[in-house]
């Protein structure tokens, strides 16, 4: 399993309809991708944002990484939506895991 983490400041546009349009083209197109397991995005009292992105392999993360629309929407992000980012890529050595209702 692979995380990614992906912390980010966003400019005035990276608030905007503009942003929110690109984002959900992103989420849906990411869930089509094989190895895709979830994706979960928080946002900080100071205005980062955080988003966790698990996928099942390097491989499958790497075909999202070098997706054609994803590779021009990352560009476009950079030139409108973000002050600065930091993109982590970690590899899943070990989890554990606790349900207290069993599910």
């Amino acid at each position: 399993m692979m995380v990614v983490v992906f912390r980010a400041h966003r400019t005035e546009a990276g608030l905007g309809e503009e942003y929110l349009t690109a984002l959900k083209r992103m989420e849906d197109l990411a869930r089509t991708m094989p190895g895709y397991v979830s994706h979960k995005g928080y946002v900080a009292q100071d205005g980062e944002r955080l988003t966790f992105f698990e996928w099942e392999s390097a491989e499958t993360l790497r075909a999202w990484a070098t997706h054609p629309e994803h590779v021009a929407t990352k560009q476009h992000g950079r030139e409108r939506f973000y002050e600065d980012y930091c993109l982590q890529v970690c590899e899943v050595v070990r989890e554990s895991r606790f349900c207290r209702d069993g599910a």
